[in-house]
């Protein structure tokens, strides 16, 4: 089948609403450089990113207008003159940072985030360049692999990332909510052997947590305790490893609960808006632990991770709805409402 000449694409101008998003069509389909594909995408997947960056809160300077979202899944549809490692046809997901390879983070990588701070993939056709690429597992569909870039990566270094502090057999680790890096974590941690508390704003959540080999679960709204109630889980030593979401609104509790030498990954800013909860120094001082930001991870990180999700047969957890292209105002609102179990899903395809 031939390239068509113009696509369809989605646009964000300005902020603060959903409304702000707009569909173009007739946009011309882009032509790859020397070094680069380009991708048909067929599913692309939500991250809370994707609010953030239409949000008054959001603290960098990005396009505007802008193409949204940063994670999906396509078919190369075409080569630059240059390109080696791939071919016509091959299923790849794109890196959430194309730049930042392997080693650590920087800050010019950070400014390569597609759909954050440049344009991403909410459109039919993209180019990206090949070693931006990671190649898609057989056992995946493309709903699943654009699902990986984000979640999955942030989850595999929270746990994995930090040199000589990998999550081990028999480390306790500490889950919240039942979003997709949480349940990437739970997946990853049990795979290594960990055992696993996870939080949950409901009962009605706790099944797929009991699904995926949750330990124990507590329900944080009926619990308001619930990092004492977890720490006691532990024999009161706490958590080897917490994977914290909420940022302020969680980030005392966090450190109530982790252990002595633990480290404490804060990949998310679910409760921005909540500056009371941000702890001192002294709270950190007191508890002798690491507390670190994750930058996602690098696209070795991310290749790492897909070999560990084949060795173990991982499937990613997606919501039950799953949206149209058309539909991406509605999946929006779906994630803004927090009543989503995983990763939120576009199928390109419907």
């Amino acid at each position: 089948m031939s390239t068509p000449k113009t696509q369809r694409q989605w646009i964000l101008s300005g902020r603060g609403s959903v409304e702000n998003l707009s569909i173009q069509s007739d946009v011309p389909v882009p032509t790859p450089g020397p070094y680069e594909v380009l991708i048909n995408f067929k599913a692309a997947s939500l991250n809370y990113g994707d609010l953030l960056c239409n949000s008054p809160h959001f603290p960098y300077p990005n396009p505007d207008p802008l193409i949204p979202l940063s994670d999906g899944a396509g078919v190369i549809v075409a080569l630059g003159a240059n390109c080696r490692r791939f071919k016509v046809g091959d299923r790849v997901m794109k890196a959430y940072f194309p730049t930042f390879l392997s080693g650590l983070a920087n800050p010019i990588d950070k400014k390569t985030a597609p759909g954050l701070l440049g344009h991403g993939i909410a459109r039919e056709y993209a180019v990206f360049t090949e070693e931006s690429l990671v190649r898609i597992p057989d056992s995946l569909d493309w709903k699943q692999a654009a699902a990986l870039p984000c979640a999955g990566v942030t989850a595999w270094s929270a746990l994995f990332g930090l040199q000589g502090r990998r999550v081990m057999p028999g480390d306790w680790v500490l889950t919240q909510g039942t979003g997709g890096v949480s349940l990437f974590a739970l997946q990853f941690a049990k795979a290594a052997g960990a055992r696993v508390v996870a939080t949950t704003s409901s009962d009605a959540k706790a099944d797929i947590l009991k699904s995926l080999g949750a330990d124990h679960i507590i329900n944080y709204r009926t619990d308001p305790a619930w990092a004492t109630t977890a720490r006691e889980l532990t024999g009161g030593a706490g958590f080897q490893h917490i994977v914290d979401i909420g940022g302020p609104g969680t980030l005392k509790d966090s450190l109530n609960a982790i252990a002595y030498e633990g480290v404490l990954s804060v990949v998310g800013l679910v409760d921005l808006a909540n500056q009371q909860g941000i702890p001192t120094l002294f709270d950190i001082l007191e508890r002798v632990c690491i507390v670190r930001a994750t930058m996602v991870g690098s696209k070795a990180d991310f290749e790492d991770m897909v070999k560990a999700i084949e060795a173990n047969n991982i499937k990613p957890v997606l919501d039950d709805t799953v949206f149209a292209f058309d539909q991406l105002k509605e999946a929006y609102e779906h994630l803004k409402s927090q009543k989503h179990i995983g990763k939120i899903v576009i199928d390109f395809t419907k």
